[in-house]
C-alpha cells in the first residue's frame, strides 16, 4: 500500500484521499532514440515488466525536447535516452533537459551502444542517472529496466 505522509506528518494511505487515485499511478516513460527497433525492444521489455507502464517514443532530441515542452505534458518517470541520434545528439539534448527546472529531477538513463569512459563521465557531469550500454540479449535488458524501475541503483555504468 501507499502511503501519503502530511506536513503534520499523518501517516494516510493514499487509496484514503479524495484527490488521488491510486489506479492511475501508472509511470510514464520517455524513450528517446533514432533506432526504431531499439525503441520497440525498450518497449516490450518496459511492458514485460509492467503493462501499466505508458511508453512516448522520440526519434530524436529535439522530438523529444518538443513532447516535454508542450504545455499540458505529462512529467514523465524517466527519460531512456540514446546518446548517437541525429539533429540533436544524447548528451546536447541531456543537457538542455537538465537546464529546465521542472525536469531536473527526472532521471535520465543514457542508454548506448557506446562503453567508452568518457562518454560516461561526460554524461555524468551533464546530469544523467545511470549508463546503460545496450545489452545483446532481451532477458538482460529485461533485468536490468527491473533494477531501474525498482530504483535498486545508484549512479553506475552498465
Amino acid at each position: 500500500m501507499i502511503f501519503f505522509i502530511d506536513l503534520l506528518t499523518r501517516v494516510i494511505p493514499l487509496t484514503r484521499l479524495p484527490f488521488i487515485n491510486t489506479e492511475c499511478m501508472e509511470k510514464t516513460i520517455l524513450i528517446v532514440d533514432d533506432d526504431i527497433d531499439d525503441r520497440e525492444l525498450f518497449g516490450e521489455a518496459l511492458a514485460e515488466i509492467d503493462n501499466t507502464i505508458h511508453c512516448i517514443y522520440a526519434k530524436h532530441g529535439y522530438e523529444a525536447l518538443d513532447i516535454l515542452y508542450q504545455p499540458d505534458a505529462v512529467i514523465p518517470d524517466y527519460i531512456f535516452l540514446d546518446l548517437n541520434m541525429p539533429r540533436l545528439n544524447g548528451k546536447e539534448c541531456l543537457a538542455l533537459i537538465k537546464k529546465t527546472e521542472r525536469f531536473k529531477v527526472v532521471p535520465v538513463i543514457i542508454f548506448s551502444t557506446s562503453k567508452l569512459d568518457s562518454d560516461v563521465e561526460e554524461t555524468r557531469k551533464l546530469g544523467a542517472t545511470l549508463f546503460l550500454t545496450k545489452p545483446a540479449k532481451f532477458s538482460q535488458l529485461v533485468d536490468i529496466l527491473t533494477s531501474i524501475i525498482a530504483k535498486k541503483w545508484s549512479f553506475i555504468k552498465i
